[in-house]
């Protein structure tokens, strides 16, 4: 308890830095994977093009390799930003790729016949996505959405590289003061143990509310 007792203010900084980048990222994430996942099943084959490219490139790169493009390639084109808001773009766009392949999979679960009901009342497919198709979707995909935002939140750890103040990055100024890097360690990942817990937990409850009885 020492360790956390003489360091508790350096410790609350980079838990509310790690809880912030999880916030604004999952947000982003969330809204690009919804475009991304609409585009996808679009009937115009640009969309579906730019869809499938997005989602390609950005599940099969790294997600340090996508940092070092952010917050080194964007300001070579003259956009100068904060490293949070860098961060929060690097995060929210790659784990947009696995929001929207998650919700492209619950569409496919709903009977196409939803769809052509919709198109005879003379719903557009933006009417159908957005009232009949992606409600149903979403509910049978929470829980792994859920997963996937707990994946962002472990993985925001790598933006304490990028001078972020994140919860990982307490450790090189605890191990600089001397304190024991165990107990160090230790602290940092009771930090992340509350959030991911808080995560599941509320989409537990989202589960239980809207999810598909199993």
């Amino acid at each position: 308890m020492y360790v956390l007792t003489q360091n508790f203010a350096l410790y609350w900084k980079g838990f509310v830095g790690t809880v912030e980048l999880t916030v604004y990222a999952s947000v982003l994430a969330l809204v690009l994977g919804f475009v991304m996942a609409s585009f996808r099943v679009a009937p115009v084959g640009s969309f579906r093009v730019f869809g499938t490219v997005w989602v390609t490139v950005l599940r099969n790169t790294p997600l340090t390799l996508l940092f070092f493009a952010v917050l080194l390639g964007l300001p070579r084109f003259g956009l100068v930003l904060p490293f949070q808001v860098f961060a929060v773009l690097a995060l929210g766009c790659y784990t947009s790729a696995f929001i929207c392949e998650a919700l492209r999979s619950g569409i496919n679960t709903v009977p196409k016949g939803q769809g052509e009901a919709s198109r005879s009342l003379g719903m557009s497919f933006t009417q159908t996505l957005r009232s009949v198709i992606l409600p149903q979707a979403f509910r049978s995909v929470i829980p792994p959405i859920g997963s996937t935002l707990i994946a962002l939140a472990k993985n925001s750890a790598i933006a304490g590289a990028f001078s972020v103040t994140e919860l990982l990055g307490t450790y090189k100024t605890l191990s600089e003061l001397g304190y024991n890097i165990i107990w160090t360690f230790v602290w940092i990942a009771v930090g992340y143990l509350i959030i991911t817990l808080s995560i599941s937990a509320l989409f537990n409850v989202l589960e239980k509310r809207w999810g598909i009885a199993r």
